[in-house]
């Protein structure tokens, strides 16, 4: 059985994932295929660009079907920046487009503005604090700390219906959103933690610890 299969639609940092997967010693496979996504311990869905684009592809080669049956299954599904995104209902960009519908709510847009005589440019691109929400003891965030700096790429943004799921938060400008989230078996994050240093590292750590 593969520890960690990594989903592969063509949009996604593939390989930096993978890459902190191997420093922690988790074992995975980058891979499209049905069998072995179901078949290993934990998924990640990972992604970079266009919210409806990644849908296309996602339903082009039915990954998405893969992805219901897996997150069906109770096991651990982890989501990364568009991959969290995409487990919600929709999102704004290039005008409604419909996402998996997992997890109740939408995707909303950042709009550009000034704090403080501060601009903040969209996309938001670099490191941002994580606040704490609510007891990260049963997550991945564990062993990470409320404040901890970690790496964003971003000009979307998530709104859950229930807000009783959200572990962190993240200010940008006047916006406060959500920066991850945990939802029975799935726990995804906005922000990058292969790209976060050792501070990512940490989760993917306890990613490993589950594991075993």
């Amino acid at each position: 059985m593969t520890e960690v299969a990594i989903i592969d639609y063509k949009m996604s940092n593939l390989f930096s994932v993978k890459s902190a997967c191997r420093k922690v010693g988790l074992k995975s496979v980058l891979t499209s295929d049905k069998s072995q996504i179901l078949d290993s311990k934990i998924a990640i869905l990972p992604g970079v660009g266009s919210f409806g684009e990644a849908m296309s592809q996602l339903s082009k080669n039915k990954l998405d079907e893969v992805i219901y049956q897996f997150i069906d299954s109770n096991k651990p599904f982890i989501g990364i920046c568009l991959g969290l995104q995409l487990l919600f209902e929709s999102s704004q960009e290039f005008g409604p487009r419909s996402g998996l519908g997992v997890i109740k709510g939408d995707v909303k847009k950042f709009l550009m503005e000034k704090k403080s005589d501060i601009k903040y440019p969209v996309p938001q691109i670099g490191w941002n604090k994580i606040i704490k929400e609510k007891s990260w003891e049963s997550s991945y965030l564990k062993k990470n700390k409320d404040g901890d700096f970690m790496y964003f790429v971003h000009s979307f943004y998530i709104q859950p219906e229930d807000k009783n799921i959200i572990l962190s938060t993240t200010e940008y400008g006047n916006n406060k959103y959500c920066s991850s989230i945990k939802y029975k078996n799935i726990f995804a994050t906005q922000f990058h933690p292969e790209k976060s240093g050792d501070l990512g590292l940490q989760m993917y750590k306890q990613i490993k610890k589950s594991e075993i």
